[in-house]
């Protein structure tokens, strides 16, 4: 979803505080949404002209009750398609659409938490993002790698023909990292920063799980 223009956005949007789930901009995200106050939000935000939520995690996996605090970053979506099913729930796709911070949680009346979002550092992220300066080879041979310790069954052909920009962004999203992990490469201000740190993180997890030294790379 490039070229969107951030002022049409609205700055008050419902979120979706969900532990180990990010979203990045032009990925999508499959979400099976079963609890009641979800269910309406939902209902809420297909009403709504811009059909947006926030993706965002809790600031702390292990949370007290009364405990609501935010990460800092999250990610705007679109509900770009959805089913009813017929036990209430919805299965939906969210297209991530521009990353926020929280100015502040607002006082809501909904069952569902809504804050005030601000895209102002995040404005790049509905521009075309280069990759020309990542090391397209390096970062395969490291997913490649992973895969094979960690034993993960991937169709190897399509991850090969998977633009950079995607490789990096879906990496966030698909490969069990911690949720800390996850939203370091969320924050992480360009796509050329993530891309580099999601390189270390490869190679921190194929040594550890393997001994080697992960930067003799064949």
């Amino acid at each position: 979803m490039k070229n969107i223009n951030i002022q049409d956005l609205s700055r008050k949007i419902p979120i979706f505080p969900l532990t180990g789930a990010v979203l990045f901009p032009g990925t999508q995200l499959p979400l099976n949404i079963f609890e009641p106050r979800y269910v309406q939000m939902i209902d809420d935000a297909l009403a709504s002209p811009g059909r947006l939520l926030g993706m965002i995690q809790p600031a702390s996996q292990n949370q007290e009750a009364g405990n609501k605090s935010l990460k800092k970053v999250g990610c705007v979506g679109r509900i770009s398609s959805f089913n009813e099913a017929e036990d209430s729930r919805y299965l939906i796709t969210l297209s991530g659409v521009v990353r926020f911070e929280v100015d502040e949680e607002l006082d809501v009346t909904t069952p569902y938490r809504q804050v005030l979002a601000n895209y102002d550092n995040y404005k790049t992220d509905t521009e075309s993002q280069s990759s020309d300066s990542i090391d397209r080879s390096k970062l395969l041979a490291l997913v490649k790698r992973y895969l094979e310790h960690r034993k993960i069954l991937a169709d190897w052909e399509i991850i090969k023909q998977t633009p950079t920009e995607q490789l990096i962004n879906y990496s966030g999203i698909l490969v069990p990292f911690t949720p800390e992990e996850k939203q370091l490469l969320l924050e992480a201000k360009t796509l050329i920063t993530r891309g580099h740190a999601l390189e270390a993180l490869y190679q921190s997890y194929i040594f550890d799980l393997s001994g080697e030294k992960s930067d003799q790379l064949h």
